[in-house]
């Protein structure tokens, strides 16, 4: 009797289509943790932005008018850098919003100012698959997720 030594196609196939299995859920596993990491550092820019907002108060005469502007004051940005810098690590191409007076959308960073006070939100990732949802900061200290974009003139988070 001559028996050859190998596996047979079936087998083969079990172990193919286990692997595959396996493969699957590791990738699913993998799009959250990015999802996650992604929603960290949209936290962590807007968190930046809070401290920039206070030194830019400081340096700008007790006000945050145009805290939310490109320029520049006494050598103390603005927090326009950190919010953008929100905006694109959710993965939005969107331009910011930045105009006071104009209500913000789900999908785009949006940034207000007035003398007394400022407020600034950008979308977290996990906007894209679900339910909308914003990350909002302001002048008073408030950090929180929010359903739906700052509204026009809204200078707190809700």
């Amino acid at each position: 009797m001559n028996f050859k030594k190998g596996f047979t196609l079936i087998e083969l196939l079990v172990v193919v289509a286990i692997i595959g299995i396996l493969a699957s859920v590791v990738l699913a596993s993998l799009n959250t943790a990015r999802s996650k990491g992604a929603d960290a550092a949209i936290k962590s820019n807007l968190a930046n932005a809070r401290a920039q907002a206070e030194l830019f108060y400081d340096v700008a005469g007790n006000t945050y008018l145009n805290v939310c502007g490109a320029a520049a004051v006494g050598g103390v940005k603005s927090i326009n850098g950190s919010v953008a810098a929100a905006n694109t690590a959710g993965g939005f191409g969107q331009p910011l919003n930045i105009t006071a007076g104009t209500a913000g959308a789900w999908n785009v960073a949006t940034c207000h100012d007035s003398a007394g006070a400022w407020a600034a939100e950008a979308p977290l990732k996990a906007s894209v698959v679900g339910t909308p949802a914003m990350y909002c900061v302001d002048s008073t200290g408030a950090s929180k997720q929010e359903a739906a974009a700052l509204g026009a003139s809204i200078y707190v988070c809700s």
